[in-house]
């Protein structure tokens, strides 16, 4: 046992070491992590500071995954993220990345029913004392039915907001993602050319989720480098990819390392 615990702090005191020498990139947002060979260390090895792990309850545990699995191990929540984002934490003073003075996302997407999986979260992410008014990390939830946890007094969590929240009354810390499918925005249908028109309600969007002083999320765009040099112009703040690898490229190349 002390020798799988040594190995273990061996190996976080590795992967610590090459966060230092990564550029955090505020803007890159690891769309379903955890379908990565390795889920949430690739998205770390690019230097991306926003990640989404869908879970589901499945015999009071929490595991990770888009449908519904058939096969449990190794895909729990504790195992993939909890424990090596609390690690990271411990580690880094409070940061993911070292010195990053931003904030890193774990975006949280509730795929089973959201009463009992919320009530099992809660109480799991309670146990992590680095998760709770970290200004440098923040967990936020995606799903239905999930807006009344905002008023728990022992609320840890914020929730990722819809287009109907953009001129609502909640604070960032609430709620600090407003986010919405790009088909829901534009009404694109798939491998047609994005019109002027459609580009201008993107833009319109994300303007408008920047007045109500949250930051901006949209799920389902087309996945390469003209779409994200577009997104980018706009000051899309999470451009959301499955492509990790080029992203973090593009964005090493069109920015500045993130400062905020």
């Amino acid at each position: 046992m002390k020798r799988n615990l040594l190995l273990q702090f061996v190996l976080l005191i590795c992967f610590s070491a090459k966060l230092c020498a990564q550029v955090p990139l505020a803007n890159a947002h690891a769309h379903n992590d955890y379908e990565h060979e390795r889920p949430l260390k690739d998205a770390l090895s690019f230097g991306f500071t926003s990640v989404e792990a869908d879970i589901y309850l499945i015999n009071d545990e929490l595991y990770v995954s888009h449908n519904y699995p058939e096969n449990l191990k190794g895909i729990g929540l504790k195992e993939l993220y909890l424990d090596p984002l609390q690690q990271l934490l411990k580690a880094n003073s409070n940061q993911v990345y070292p010195g990053y003075k931003g904030v890193f996302y774990l975006m949280i997407d509730l795929k089973s029913d959201a009463g009992p999986t919320y009530k099992k979260l809660h109480q799991l992410v309670s146990e992590y004392p680095e998760f709770k008014n970290n200004p440098n990390f923040k967990i936020y939830l995606s799903g239905k039915d999930l807006l009344y946890t905002l008023s728990m007094k022992d609320r840890i969590m914020a929730v990722d907001g819809r287009p109907k929240d953009i001129n609502g009354t909640y604070t960032i810390d609430e709620m600090p993602v407003i986010s919405e499918s790009f088909v829901g925005i534009t009404g694109w249908k798939t491998r047609s050319e994005i019109t002027g028109d459609q580009w201008k309600k993107v833009e319109t969007f994300i303007n408008e989720v920047h007045k109500s002083g949250k930051k901006c999320r949209i799920w389902g765009i087309p996945d390469n480098e003209a779409v994200w040099k577009r997104l980018l112009g706009y000051k899309m703040d999470f451009i959301n990819t499955d492509k990790l690898k080029e992203l973090s490229g593009f964005l090493k190349r069109e920015t500045s390392p993130a400062k905020d």
